[in-house]
């Protein structure tokens, strides 16, 4: 509002998200948007948080109808869109990708300054000896807390009778990142590959924290362009989580609903919001 020199009565429409999350932040948001749009007499929104990290890729990348993959620390999907709804193509079975490198990074005692994804990353460049560990693709959907579970036993030395001894001589944090991203971005790229064949499309659309990793960028661009394609990948601005893509996907679907928010009874949060479950009617 500093920014754009304006005052909260000059605010038409209040947007926030409405799920999925933690309980708690999504219970403040509501309650703070709930005052707002009270005290000011002003319609409000609640926002799907999936579909905001979409929706602001698409008017950033200017992608037309791309297949979306969604990276971030609560959340790992392939999506595409397909009569009124972003449809989930494939998925985690259990950790997401982003809780993966975060257990991984406090296991290596990794900082958190500035993001544990981000030093897991830097540390990968250095990496020179690539390790196999485990590969987990289930169909169209992937697994983490395996991959988690292995190194843990590298890392503290375990014993385990899947481990090699041979691959822990001389290895360096540095190896097991590399070796890390290698594999879990190429179980995603699969999948979004995939997808990508089941719905004919020549885009992909990376969004979500984990997104702004630049070697998941690289590997992602070298197959779609093998498909004839391309990768439309925005800077960290937009692929971390930002007010500025929930007041987007909150004007469309306001706009979409022939201006018309939502009532007070409607304004809850949910921590299980699924991208599928929103009628997505602005793409009609």
């Amino acid at each position: 509002m500093e920014i754009s020199k304006i005052k909260l009565e000059d605010v038409d429409l209040f947007c926030y998200t409405k799920g999925p999350g933690m309980a708690q932040p999504l219970s403040v948001g509501a309650l703070v948007i709930r005052t707002l749009s009270q005290l000011y007499k002003k319609p409000l929104i609640g926002v799907n948080h999936c579909v905001g990290h979409i929706e602001m890729g698409r008017v950033v990348t200017k992608a037309d109808n791309p297949t979306i993959l969604y990276v971030s620390g609560g959340n790992t999907q392939v999506i595409a869109y397909s009569e009124g709804k972003y449809r989930i193509f494939g998925e985690t079975i259990d950790n997401a990708i982003g809780n993966c490198l975060d257990k991984v990074a406090r296991l290596l005692n990794i900082s958190n300054d500035p993001a544990p994804g981000y030093n897991i990353e830097q540390m990968a460049k250095k990496g020179k000896r690539f390790i196999e560990i485990p590969y987990i693709v289930k169909g169209m959907d992937v697994s983490f807390s395996g991959i988690v579970s292995f190194l843990e036993d590298i890392i503290k030395k375990k014993k385990n009778k899947n481990i090699n001894k041979d691959l822990l001589e001389n290895l360096t944090h540095e190896d097991i990142c590399f070796s890390l991203q290698e594999t879990i971005f190429a179980m995603l790229i699969e999948i979004t590959e995939r997808a990508m064949a089941h719905t004919g499309s020549k885009e992909v659309l990376l969004v979500g924290g984990v997104a702004c990793n630049e070697r998941l960028q690289e590997m992602m661009k070298i197959m779609a362009e093998e498909r004839g394609g391309r990768v439309c990948a925005m800077d960290e601005r937009y692929c971390i989580d930002n007010g500025a893509m929930i007041a987007y996907a909150g004007l469309l679907e306001f706009m979409s609903k022939g201006n018309k928010g939502i009532s007070l009874e409607e304004s809850t949060y949910t921590q299980r919001f699924r991208t599928d479950e929103v009628d997505v009617l602005w793409r009609k």
